[in-house]
């Protein structure tokens, strides 16, 4: 129980980063402590136990968002192209955009930009990281990252303009 106060409000508002819905979210934390509380013989200690469950917690949340949303992979993942690395260089937004701004245009981004871009900007991963949690390659993750930061850019910048350019 002193495992679970602990943590219990921070992995919530972990969740709810990517399920909006207050209740669903709680659902996905406590499946989350469940999970890490019958595996706690996996935990090695490595990491934080903290650090341990939240990645429990976020692997419970996309496996929530793709149950619920079911879309089609779209073809063009299927061919993996190699990030140009001059463009993690350009990541230039207005200074007027606010974070709520940022969330809802990542929100709006496809599944597969979208949580890697979660996991990069937000919570802090990186690209090894993130290949391990979303069992991708590193190589996919620099992608995806890339292409959901144009994304994301073409959002903002056209919300800010009105016109898309």
């Amino acid at each position: 129980m002193q495992l679970y106060r602990q943590y219990c409000d921070g992995m919530l508002i972990v969740a709810k980063r990517f399920i909006s819905d207050t209740m669903e979210a709680e659902d996905v934390v406590q499946e989350a402590f469940i999970k890490a509380f019958s595996k706690l013989e996996q935990y090695k200690g490595e990491v934080t136990f903290g650090a341990w469950l939240k990645r429990i917690v976020i692997n419970k949340c996309i496996d929530v968002l793709k149950y619920k949303r079911q879309r089609s992979i779209e073809l063009e993942e299927h061919h993996l192209n190699v990030v140009d690395a001059d463009y993690e260089s350009e990541w230039l937004v207005d200074d007027e955009i606010t974070i709520n701004e940022v969330k809802a245009a990542i929100d709006e981004l496809p599944e597969k930009y979208k949580y890697v871009v979660m996991l990069y900007l937000i919570e802090g991963y990186d690209h090894k990281e993130i290949s391990e949690i979303l069992n991708i390659s590193e190589v996919a993750s620099r992608t995806q990252l890339s292409r959901g930061k144009q994304k994301l850019q073409t959002t903002l910048k056209t919300r800010r303009n009105g016109t898309r350019s």
